[in-house]
């Protein structure tokens, strides 16, 4: 004997089958009988992924149902009707939040292909010449400062090969390196969290962007697009600027501690070498 849904319905009130069956039975149907419902045109692998993402709102589709003219049939192909439009509006609106994401980040993993090498022959030597002072003593005390200061960007590649030019042991730099940075973890956490709050709203900038372009602009959706848009944009702005007036370096007071000298040394040291890198680079530009 063959199904309908309308038959389903009648055994459903009448209590020869229980809710759980009903609704199954209702699920079962509609996957092998696409042919009569109004998705018919579908491709199969999309209605079924439209099925599974429908049959937890089956249970509340069977609850709203109202028998005061249309059959329970009717009802169905409707309410398919309606889901269907909201379904294709998620999966459409999914697949620009993804598109926008891939878009942004390819460029991003081209940049980061290869990984920069920053020890070169040239960069020691300027190590070398940091240390020297006016007299021709040597002081590695500056030099220090300035890595403890820029420990964001010291790898422990890095120390380990700047070590024995600061007269140091690679322990004593790395010990050094990672006391700064429990220290200022508390801050790193925070820029770290709002950096990644910054991606997420710029994502979402362009994946406004990305549907505006598929509406026509004398439409209301349009309108109201455009306006979330540009307030998202100002946002975007603001978290910015924010981020940008945050302190991501230890600060010299921090570097003193570590080192164990006053503020300051450092204060003073950190100036002599910002010259003497400013003396530098004046006379390369020269050459």
């Amino acid at each position: 004997m063959q199904l309908s849904l309308n038959g389903l319905f009648s055994d459903y009130l009448s209590g020869e089958i229980l809710r759980d069956q009903f609704e199954g039975l209702i699920f079962n149907y509609l996957v092998h009988n696409q042919e009569k419902t109004c998705l018919c045109h579908w491709k199969r692998d999309e209605y079924e992924d439209y099925l599974s993402w429908f049959y937890p709102r089956l249970h509340k589709a069977i609850d709203t149902y109202q028998d005061v003219g249309a059959s329970f049939e009717a009802f169905t192909a409707r309410f398919l009707l309606v889901s269907a439009k909201e379904y294709r509006v998620r999966v459409t609106s999914k697949a620009i939040t993804e598109y926008s994401a891939w878009s942004v980040q390819v460029p991003d993993m081209y940049a980061h292909e290869e990984p920069p090498v920053y020890i070169h022959k040239s960069a020691e030597k300027m190590i070398n010449d940091l240390t020297i002072d006016k007299k021709g003593r040597k002081n590695t005390r500056c030099v220090l400062a300035l890595l403890l200061k820029c420990y964001n960007y010291v790898s422990e590649d890095f120390a380990e090969k700047v070590a024995p030019k600061l007269g140091m042991d690679k322990k004593e730099l790395l010990a050094m390196l990672k006391k700064i940075r429990e220290i200022r973890q508390d801050r790193d956490d925070a820029v770290y969290f709002m950096q990644e709050r910054i991606n997420t709203q710029f994502l979402r900038c362009i994946v406004y962007e990305r549907k505006m372009m598929m509406l026509k602009e004398d439409i209301n959706a349009y309108t109201k697009l455009k306006l979330k848009h540009e307030r998202a944009r100002a946002r975007l702005e603001k978290m910015r600027e924010r981020i940008r007036s945050i302190r991501t370096d230890a600060t010299n007071k921090q570097v003193a501690e570590i080192i164990g000298i006053s503020k300051g040394t450092v204060d003073a040291s950190l100036y002599k070498l910002k010259t003497k890198m400013q003396v530098m680079s004046k006379k390369a530009l020269a050459n």
